[in-house]
């Protein structure tokens, strides 16, 4: 398949079974054992890169047609077996990579892959025992449990039946009563749900805690940061940090919060009103999905010809789906199918400014695994705190394109963005201080769990007001995001990203075109080292490096005028 007959239609995966793939092991086994060459080396591992880039093809194939109609059996049934299969998989995996971190010929194969991946399975390895894999198993279900019951939402509101993705752009409506009433409606889908939201989640902890102490953990905490092959920074780095948006950003936060209510004429901002900042409500596109990917392709040809052409490759070849429907699974997310090196983006618009920052953000992933399509599987994608770099800072990067999707409120835009990144940076570290809490008391009820989402707000979102909206009032927004169930530990990485992205954009105040050539080349390197130091590569400075949040919220605040 040429680059320029890529289509997603053409997009084959083969389900797997166990006895093909433990056979395809044996054979990489024998390979590397009859060896006694750095090319034959180099050939054994690749027979294992093929292996994995055809299970992680058929994969990511599984989950997004789940995501894309969670109502569909045949999609649902084989998720099921997916997940079933995924540990045993695992098992072999993790099996092969001991093998090559305990081998004699360790250097050798360092030479040939670098010693980033070795670091990588050094992490991988102490996630998993065969003692934990129907936990695993486990896991999975309940995950796709709470993704189903998100996606069977069906509320009525202003004459229509919308899912919580299109309630969205009721929520961010000009008219506060509106903004109220949709807030309302969203809520009480999950006062509806509340019991099956804590029975899901409660059981979630408990198995992820138990997975964890089969394993020799103390708690999840520690499992969950290998999970995440978090390996040049530590919990106490991570703690640093939050201080660090308590101490930098929350007093912006508050001033752009106080600001909000002097212009929407309000004695104090309440929760329906966090997303909204004018009385005039936020700019919206200018035009319907069709309209949005034809100004997209302008914009992205404007901006340099390898984003031009990348973008043409996935339009033409149906990689995105980007239309909210029923039954379809809420959120964005880019994934990819490793054999043909093309990534696809999925995401639910809803006539919202969201609909261009979660486009473009989903680009950005798009197009840094396309750049290192190439690199073997290891490095296809960096860990998600450097993933996030490259998304986020698209964002920014594309500023001086939103003419395009909102005419003479760009500015408008630009400015309701950056106050908006801000506002996400202390709820971004709520939810990873509130998940630190959650996994360290694993028997804690769920109204306890509330109570330490409660805690949470005050240190870091001290200016929320719920008003009469029970269930969040109650300490029970945090049921609303995902990566909390699906991904523990997943998000504090959002944040550290932004810190990145936020120097992109200073960056390219001044020197746009080197800003551009660093993040371009950024994109490239894909996965080939650490955080920190994928982070110096494109000349920034770590988040965890003192004073690079105060540089990043000085400019935030000369440009916001507060």
């Amino acid at each position: 398949m040429s680059q320029t007959t890529l289509n997603f239609a053409d997009i084959q995966a083969q389900t797997p079974t166990i006895e093909d793939v433990s056979a395809e092991y044996e054979s990489i086994n024998a390979a590397l054992d009859e060896a006694d060459t750095t090319e034959a080396k180099k050939q054994a591992l690749q027979q294992w890169d093929n292996l994995r880039r055809r299970l992680d093809n058929w994969s990511a194939l599984t989950s997004l047609h789940f995501s894309q109609d969670t109502t569909n059996k045949d999609y649902k049934q084989a998720q099921e077996y997916s997940d079933e299969l995924q540990p045993k998989l695992t098992a072999l995996a993790i099996a092969m990579k001991q093998r090559l971190l305990d081998s004699p010929d360790r250097e050798e194969f360092e030479s040939i892959l670098g010693k980033q991946a070795f670091s990588l399975w050094s992490a991988d390895v102490t996630t998993f025992e065969p003692a934990i894999e129907a936990d695993l198993v486990q896991e999975s279900k309940l995950v796709n449990q709470y993704v189903e019951l998100l996606a069977s939402a069906e509320i009525e509101f202003q004459g229509e039946t919308v899912n919580l993705s299109g309630i969205r752009k009721y929520t961010q409506d000009s008219d506060r009563h509106i903004r109220y009433q949709a807030e309302k409606a969203r809520w009480d889908f999950f006062t509806q749900h509340q019991s099956q939201l804590d029975s899901i989640f409660d059981r979630l902890v408990k198995l992820r805690h138990g997975m964890a102490q089969k394993l020799g953990y103390d708690n999840y905490i520690g499992l969950g940061y290998k999970r995440m092959q978090r390996i040049d920074y530590t919990e106490a780095d991570v703690e640093n940090y939050r201080q660090g948006v308590v101490d930098n950003v929350v007093p912006l936060a508050q001033k752009i919060i106080a600001k909000k209510a002097e212009k929407l004429n309000l004695d104090a901002v309440n929760f329906w009103d966090e997303s909204v900042f004018d009385l005039q409500g936020n700019p919206k596109p200018q035009g319907d999905h069709d309209w949005m990917l034809n100004q997209a392709q302008s914009m992205f040809d404007n901006l340099h010809p390898e984003l031009g052409s990348f973008f043409k490759l996935m339009n033409q070849g149906n990689f995105l789906d980007l239309k909210t429907r029923p039954g379809k699974a809420g959120g964005g997310f880019c994934t990819g199918f490793p054999q043909e090196g093309v990534p696809y983006i999925f995401a639910n618009f809803n006539g919202t400014q969201g609909d261009v920052e979660v486009f473009t953000h989903e680009m950005g992933h798009a197009f840094q695994a396309w750049k290192s399509r190439n690199l073997p599987t290891d490095y296809l994608w960096p860990t998600y705190e450097s993933c996030e770099i490259h998304s986020m800072s698209l964002e920014f990067l594309t500023w001086s394109q939103m003419d395009k999707f909102f005419g003479d409120d760009a500015d408008r835009f630009r400015e309701i963005h950056l106050a908006q990144s801000i506002l996400f940076l202390p709820y971004g570290c709520a939810v990873d201080h509130f998940q630190h809490l959650v996994y360290a008391n694993p028997e804690a009820t769920p109204q306890a769990r509330n109570q330490m989402w409660q805690q949470m707000e005050a240190r870091y979102l001290p200016w929320r007001q719920y008003g009469d909206l029970a269930y969040p009032a109650q300490g029970g927004l945090w049921q609303e995001k995902l990566h909390i169930y699906c991904y523990p530990f997943y998000y504090i990485d959002y944040t550290l990203a932004l810190c990145c992205a936020m120097q992109f954009w200073v960056k390219a105040e001044s020197d746009f075109e080197q800003t551009l050539t660093d993040y371009i080349a950024l994109c490239q390197r894909g996965g080939k080292a650490p955080f920190q130091e994928l982070v110096s590569s494109a000349n920034l400075v770590s988040p965890f490096k003192p004073d690079s949040l105060a540089n990043v919220v000085n400019k935030a605040q000369e440009f916001l005028h507060l």
